[in-house]
């Protein structure tokens, strides 16, 4: 059976609440569907580098993971961003600014 999915806008305002509790930057440069948007993390490392994370289906463990799907300079990682956003006008993107490169992502049961 598969796996129940949390409405992206839910999902959206808890990660900015813990990300806000853990005292790590954060803004929605994108808001996507509140019901079934899919959901990007844009990682800016603050030294002109990020990270660009998504959510994917894992076969293996029938779970939807956090996966990095890139790691460049930030004009790379905002294009992919943009061509995501033309393929996908219900995408979501998160931007946080975290040095040390923590997402919060896959802890505690915010996956």
């Amino acid at each position: 059976m598969p796996e129940p999915r949390l409405a992206a806008g839910i999902w959206v305002a808890a990660y900015l609440r813990r990300l806000g509790l853990a005292g790590i930057p954060a803004y929605v440069p994108r808001h996507g569907d509140d019901t079934a948007g899919s959901v990007m993390v844009k990682c800016a490392t603050l030294d002109r580098r990020a990270s660009l994370w998504v959510r994917e289906w894992d076969f293996e463990t029938d779970r939807r993971l956090w996966l990095r799907l890139n790691e460049a300079g930030e004009p790379e990682i905002d294009a992919e961003i943009a061509r995501n956003i033309a393929r996908d006008p219900d995408l979501w993107v998160i931007e946080i600014e975290s040095p040390d490169t923590r997402t919060l992502l896959d802890e505690d049961g915010l996956a």
